[in-house]
C-alpha cells in the first residue's frame, strides 16, 4: 500500500492517553521529515524508525490500544511484547543496535541486518525523536560560533567554510555556515540532496562547477556577505583539487555518511549509481574502495590543517576510517566536541529540545517569547532562538531547540507544563535532547574523546542515565549503541517526556530533567573537571567527590 507520511494536527486522542498520544505523534514526525521515509530511514543511510513496516505497524497498533499501566518493550526497531508494570513506569521501553563487544563488527551488523535481526537507530532517529535539520543546525551553528571566538575574533563576516555532505544530517551546515555570516561551500555526490536543499532553503545556489563556486565564494568573501552553495562531486576528489590550487579556507570539515562505508559513503572511484549496485552485489569491495576513499579525504584536511585552516570532524568517524586506511596521523585533526564545546558539556550544558505536539507553530512562538524572557542573560539561548524564528523552517511538527544546563531544562519544561494546563497552549508538547548530552554518551571518537581521566571509553554513564529515567517516570527511555561501521563505537541513551498540564508530568518532568543534567554534572566531576566541580557546587548537585585509593 501506498504510505502517507504526514504529521496529526489538533487536540483529538486516538491512544488513551496524551503520554501514548504523544509517542506516536513523535514516530510519525521522524518519517514526515526522514530521509528515506519509504524504507522507514530517517538520517545518516540506515537510521531507522523501525525494523520494518509489520515492526512499524505493530507499534503504532499497540501505542493506540495499551493501557497508562502497560510498557511496550521495543528491540532494535522491533516491538516485542507489553508488560505490566504502573501508571508512572515508561510506556516505552527501547533498545537499539547493541552487540556484545567481540562480535561488534561491521560485517556482523550488515549480515543481522539483512536477516532482520536488527537495525540501527541512529541517535534521535530509532527512539523518534529527530525533530529535522534544526537539531543539526543550531549544533553546527554552536560549532562555528566557538571557532569564529577563538580565532577569528567573533566574526565569521568574509570567511571560507569548506565541508562536505546534504543528507539528512549534513545538509544542516549550508543554513549554520549563512546564519554566522560566512561563505560556505558543501560538496555532495548526490544531485537530488544538493536539489532539496535549494528547494527548501537551506541553500542558496548552486554551481555548475568548482571554478564557479569558487567564483561565488570570492566573491561573497570580498564583500563580506554570507553566502551557501552547494556543488556536486566527490570531496575525496574536490578537496585535494582545491588544495593543490593553494587556495586555504578558513575552516574545513566533512559530514558525509562516513560511518557507514556500505550505506553512507560514496567512493570518489566510481558514480552514486555504481556505488548503489556494489552494497548489494559486492559490499567488501564497496567498503574497501570507501576505505582508500576516505583515505584521500583526510589527507587532504590534513593538508588545508598544515596550511591554516582551523580543521575538525564533525562527528561522523572519518578520522577513524581514515586510520583503518592508513592515515597514521589522521586524529591530529580534532574532534569538534573536546575542541569546542567540552566546557559547556562539563556544566551539563547541551542541546534540550521541544516538540508541540498539536501542530501549532504560535505554541513554539509562545514558548519562544518565554525563553527569551526567562534566559534573557543567556547570550547563547537568545541569540539563538531570535536566529531560528527569522531563519529556520520548521520541519514536521513545530520545535525548537537550545543549548540549556541544570535547573534551566526543569524551569522551562515546568512553565510549558503549567501553559498547556492554563491553556495557554493549544496542546502538549513533548520535551527531549540530543543523545549527544553531557550524562548520556559515551563515544571514545567524538563525545568522550580523550578524557581528563582517561575514561573515554566506559559506557557506565548512558547505562545508568537510562536507568535513572526509568526510575524518575520517564515516558520513553532508549539506550543505544552503534557508530562507524555499526560497530561498538558508541553508546548513547536517549529519553523522552509529554507535557500534558497534568501534575503527574509535572513530577515526570521534576525528577527526569533534573536527574538527567545530575549525572551530566557527576559525570565530568568525577573526570576531574574544574567547570564541573563549580556547577555542582552552584547548583547544589550531590556529587562525591573521592580521591582513589
Amino acid at each position: 500500500m501506498k504510505r502517507e507520511f504526514a504529521v496529526t494536527t489538533g487536540s483529538n486522542l486516538r491512544c488513551k492517553g496524551w503520554r501514548q498520544e504523544g509517542l506516536l505523534r513523535l514516530l510519525e514526525n521522524v518519517l514526515a521529515v526522514g530521509e528515506d521515509p519509504d524504507n522507514l530511514v530517517v538520517y545518516a543511510a540506515l537510521g531507522r524508525a523501525a525494523r520494518d513496516w509489520p515492526s512499524h505497524d505493530k507499534i503504532v497498533e499497540t501505542l493506540r490500544t495499551m493501557d497508562e499501566e502497560d510498557t511496550l518493550i521495543v528491540q532494535s526497531g522491533k516491538p516485542i511484547g507489553l508488560i505490566r508494570t504502573h501508571a508512572d513506569a515508561p510506556i516505552v521501553i527501547m533498545a537499539n543496535c547493541n552487540m556484545i563487544g567481540q562480535w561488534a563488527k561491521a560485517e556482523n551488523f550488515y549480515d543481522w541486518e539483512k536477516k532482520g535481526l536488527i537495525c540501527w537507530g541512529g541517535l534521535t532517529a530509532g527512539d523518534w525523536q529527530y525533530i529535522g535539520s534544526q537539531g543539526v543546525i543550531q549544533g553546527t551553528y554552536e560549532i562555528f560560533m566557538r571557532i569564529a571566538e577563538r580565532h577569528f575574533h567573533g566574526d565569521l563576516k568574509g570567511r571560507f567554510i569548506l565541508t562536505a555532505g546534504l543528507g539528512g544530517m549534513g545538509g544542516a551546515q549550508p543554513l549554520a555556515g549563512r546564519m554566522a555570516e560566512a561563505a560556505i561551500l558543501c560538496i555532495d555526490v548526490d544531485e537530488a540532496r544538493i536539489a532539496r536543499r535549494l528547494e527548501i532553503g537551506y541553500l542558496d545556489e548552486r554551481a555548475n562547477s568548482l571554478d564557479e563556486a569558487l567564483a561565488m565564494i570570492d566573491k561573497a568573501r570580498a564583500e563580506k556577505k554570507p553566502i551557501s552553495v552547494g556543488l556536486l562531486g566527490n570531496a575525496a576528489t574536490i578537496y585535494p583539487d582545491i588544495l593543490a590550487r593553494g587556495i586555504v579556507p578558513d575552516i574545513v570539515t566533512d559530514q558525509t555518511s562516513a560511518h557507514d562505508l556500505v550505506y553512507g559513503y560514496v567512493p570518489d572511484t566510481m558514480t552514486l549509481d555504481e556505488a548503489r549496485s556494489l552494497r548489494k552485489t559486492d559490499p567488501k569491495r564497496l567498503m574497501s574502495e570507501s576505505t582508500r576513499s576516505i583515505a584521500k579525504h583526510v589527507t587532504a584536511m590534513l593538508g588545508f590543517q598544515k596550511a591554516g585552516s582551523v580543521v575538525f570532524d564533525n562527528g561522523n568517524l572519518i578520522r577513524t576510517q581514515a586510520k583503518h586506511g592508513g592515515v597514521a596521523d589522521a586524529f591530529d585533526i580534532p574532534i569538534f566536541t573536546e575542541a569546542f564545546l567540552r566546557p559547556l558539556f562539563a556544566r551539563a550544558i547541551g542541546p534540550f529540545r521541544w516538540i508541540a505536539l498539536s501542530n501549532s507553530t504560535s505554541d513554539i512562538k509562545k514558548i519562544d517569547e518565554f525563553a527569551l524572557k526567562r534566559f534573557a542573560d543567556n547570550k547563547i539561548v537568545t541569540n539563538w532562538i531570535k536566529l531560528a524564528s527569522q531563519y529556520v523552517p520548521f520541519e514536521g511538527l513545530p520545535a525548537r531547540i537550545a543549548w540549556l544546563g541544570h535547573g534551566d531544562r526543569t524551569a522551562l519544561a515546568l512553565a510549558v507544563n503549567t501553559m498547556v494546563r492554563e491553556g495557554v497552549l493549544d496542546g502538549p508538547v513533548a520535551f527531549t535532547r540530543d543523545h549527544l548530552d553531557a550524562g548520556a554518551m559515551a563515544h571514545p571518537n567524538i563525545m568522550t574523546e580523550n578524557m581528563k581521566d582517561g575514561s573515554d571509553a566506559i559506557a557506565d554513564w548512558p547505562l545508568i542515565n537510562a536507568m535513572a529515567h526509568c526510575a524518575s517516570k520517564a515516558d520513553l527511555v532508549a539506550i543505544h549503541s552503534g557508530g562507524g561501521g555499526y560497530s561498538g563505537y558508541m553508546t548513547s541513551a536517549g529519553v523522552t517526556l509529554i507535557a500534558d498540564g497534568s501534575r503527574a508530568a509535572e513530577e515526570r518532568l521534576k525528577l527526569s530533567l533534573d536527574n538527567d543534567t545530575s549525572l551530566g554534572i557527576m559525570r565530568y566531576a568525577d573526570a576531574g573537571y574544574d567547570e564541573a566541580y563549580d556547577e555542582a557546587a552552584a547548583k547544589q548537585v550531590r556529587h562525591f567527590r573521592l580521591t582513589p585509593a
